[in-house]
């Protein structure tokens, strides 16, 4: 495979299938490596004098340089990974005990990924007094906007570290630079990281395919015969944890009847998809939203508490669960990782290779 077509590929997105020959996943490792000062130390590791200057055109020459072999380049990403991860480690206990400090995660009503959009259209369109405008910013959009910033503080802290932790072990290859939809290499698989929570669409779309019907519909019916209160313009992703918790605290037998029965089937799903995850990963990579789609490789890292659900986020900064966990699964994966399988998107089907990583925290003692 020459520079031209694997740099097509690459654009189109063709990753999967760069990775199976030999010459694309050298290109997808330089790939990596494509700063100039990343290149350059890719040289001199290799005692070659580029005759390039430009970044583009050291990648180039990188990738037809017979001398700079796979080892050469291993070793280089291995060294300048060390080098920032060195950085990261001094500050990182510290910094989980910062995340800890967070007690609520709440977006504030500001969508992720929207942010402008969600400003305009509540507030710089929607309202015409200037007084009105004022005090919407002081009242609202003040608290809206320090959850929105505080969320994207968590996630984006916890995300390096979880990153990390996966890029620590020995049969990891880091990607040091910046590129799309690869985070590392395992076993010479590339991998796109995805940490999330047990989805609340998949387990309604299994209960419906189960004849049960949808927790929030039984939630709501359970709320009325009791004549619990709730808000009727909540989302219902927030509604659902809302009468979840308030099922939760009511004395009454048939709410707690209730909840066992929601948890059983949770947990059932939860059994299924520890033991076979392949419906499990065809179902998040369907059900992607239309800016978020693609059909790289992906490894699904999943969070989940199963005494509270709605505070899976929390495991997010639950470092030694998350390194027993992570390290357990990378020791214990064959020489070929992950599972290949198709998946259907807007009638057209796709390869991938992908798996998941399901860690739940644990219950403690039984009383």
């Amino acid at each position: 495979m020459d520079f031209s077509t694997a740099q097509n590929w690459f654009r189109q997105d063709r990753i999967r299938e760069l990775a199976e020959s030999p010459d694309g996943l050298r290109f997808l490792k330089l790939r990596s490596l494509s700063r100039r000062a990343h290149l350059e130390q890719l040289f001199s590791a290799a005692s070659v004098d580029p005759t390039s200057s430009s970044a583009r055109d050291l990648f180039k020459e990188a990738f037809e340089t017979v001398a700079l072999d796979a080892a050469i380049i291993d070793s280089t990403i291995r060294a300048i990974y060390a080098t920032e991860r060195e950085h990261r480690q001094k500050n990182e206990a510290e910094l989980v005990n910062q995340l800890y400090r967070l007690e609520v995660f709440d977006w504030g009503g500001l969508h992720q990924n929207s942010l402008e959009k969600t400003i305009v259209n509540n507030y710089v369109k929607r309202i015409r007094d200037y007084d009105q405008l004022s005090n919407s910013i002081e009242n609202e959009l003040h608290n809206s906007m320090r959850g929105y910033v505080l969320c994207s503080w968590y996630n984006h802290w916890t995300s390096i570290i979880i990153e990390d932790i996966f890029r620590d072990h020995p049969a990891m290859l880091p990607a040091v630079g910046l590129i799309k939809k690869i985070d590392f290499f395992f076993k010479g698989v590339p991998f796109d990281l995805k940490v999330t929570y047990f989805p609340e669409g998949y387990i309604k779309e299994l209960r419906r395919a189960n004849g049960e019907r949808p927790e929030l519909t039984l939630l709501r019916q359970w709320a009325r015969r009791h004549n619990v209160t709730f808000s009727g313009g909540l989302s219902d992703s927030m509604l659902l944890s809302d009468l979840w918790n308030k099922a939760s605290d009511h004395p009454s037998e048939d709410s707690q009847e209730l909840l066992s029965e929601l948890i059983s089937f949770r947990q059932k799903l939860i059994a299924d998809a520890k033991s076979d995850p392949d419906e499990l990963i065809r179902w998040l990579y369907e059900n992607q939203g239309v800016r978020r789609f693609d059909a790289s490789n992906r490894l699904f890292l999943i969070l989940i508490d199963p005494l509270d659900f709605f505070e899976s986020w929390k495991l997010k900064r639950a470092k030694p669960l998350l390194c027993s966990e992570i390290t357990h699964y990378l020791d214990n994966a064959s020489s070929s990782p992950g599972r290949t399988l198709d998946f259907t998107w807007e009638e057209t089907n796709y390869t991938v290779v992908s798996d998941v990583v399901i860690i739940t925290k644990p219950q403690g003692p039984v009383a």
